[in-house]
């Protein structure tokens, strides 16, 4: 084998790296901690307000619920999934933690990472004996309200959307693009469903009549989970059964949460809970975030240079445009 070297490529790719050295030499210059090609550093503890010794841990769920890693232009960032669960560790190993605040601003994700959450934060109450209160703040619907769904108190600011309690199946279908490019998939298989849910073919009527089925079991789950968590909601389920998006009122009159208000309301909930009185709220991040409040979602701060550079996946479309069954509501995955 002969290998020959282009000088018009070593040309052009010369100035990419000059570029990517006068980057890393400015962050480190400014004080910021560069990794562009390794993984992210291990959770920091940081005050957002208060003091005393007793604390409440705000945990974010922010996006649409999936436990794939988030992929950037040289290195990739923990799913969400991951990073909850390992903040939750982090709590569980500090005897001066008392609460965890879960701030949900989600329109739900997958059917398993969903799961994953709620079983999660259930076994870290039962483990710990720490309190868990949900505050669900612009969105907090389908697997976002089924993540909430383990919380000892649902907080929803005045202005949240949820509901969308139930399950939807996606699948792309390119059957049509490819018969206008004369384009066909030939498949042999085992058995008649096989390949069912193929974007390749229109499905059958006895495929989606399989679907529905695994749909109805799925969304029995959570309709399950509604009535064993939320007694309050028993003989109100007309108002979400049909996975209907609910205002907070709407769901508070229907005994899906406890209590309408804001970030004080939850941590007094949370600070009823525990009976220690005043709480201070901490959380976890990557890297510490100068003025930061209980409103920053983020566990690395936007500019760090521990960050990817270039991020061109839209928010929530890679989960939500995936083949499988979600609980989501459609409308905020950008679709």
């Amino acid at each position: 084998m002969t290998i020959t070297h282009s000088p018009r490529r070593g040309a052009r790719i010369l100035p990419v790296l000059v570029l990517l050295l006068a980057c890393s030499a400015l962050l480190v210059g400014c004080g910021a901690r560069s990794s562009f090609f390794g993984g992210p550093d291990p959770f920091g503890e940081e005050t957002v307000f208060g003091q005393g010794r007793n604390k409440a841990v705000l945990i974010n769920v922010n996006g649409v619920i999936d436990n794939r890693a988030k992929s950037g232009l040289f290195r990739e960032r923990p799913g969400m999934v991951q990073e909850v669960v390992a903040q939750l560790r982090l709590a569980a190993e500090d005897p001066d933690v008392k609460a965890v605040i879960v701030a949900i601003d989600s329109p739900g994700g997958g059917v398993t990472a969903s799961d994953v959450l709620y079983h999660e934060l259930m076994r870290h109450r039962e483990r710990t004996g720490q309190k868990v209160v949900a505050l669900m703040l612009d969105t907090a619907a389908s697997g976002g309200y089924y993540t909430a769904l383990a919380a000892d108190r649902i907080v929803a600011h005045p202005s949240t959307v949820t509901g969308s309690i139930g399950v939807i199946f996606l699948r792309p279908e390119v059957a049509g693009l490819m018969d206008k490019i004369g384009v066909r998939a030939v498949v042999t298989k085992s058995g008649d469903h096989k390949d069912m849910g193929s974007p390749f073919r229109e499905g059958t009527d006895e495929e989606r009549a399989l679907f529905q089925s695994m749909i109805a079991d799925m969304n029995g789950r959570f309709q399950g989970l509604v009535r064993e968590r939320r007694p309050a909601s028993h003989g109100h389920e007309a108002a979400f059964a049909d996975a209907r998006i609910l205002t907070a009122r709407q769901a508070q009159a229907a005994g899906l949460v406890d209590r309408i208000g804001y970030f004080e309301d939850a941590l007094a909930e949370a600070a009823s809970l525990t009976g220690t009185g005043d709480l201070r709220v901490v959380t976890y991040r990557r890297d510490p975030l100068p003025g930061a409040t209980e409103y920053a979602t983020a566990t690395t701060p936007a500019g760090s240079g521990r960050m990817a550079l270039i991020d061109l996946g839209l928010p929530g479309m890679e989960a939500a445009s995936r083949a499988g069954f979600h609980y989501l509501w459609l409308p905020e995955a950008g679709m």
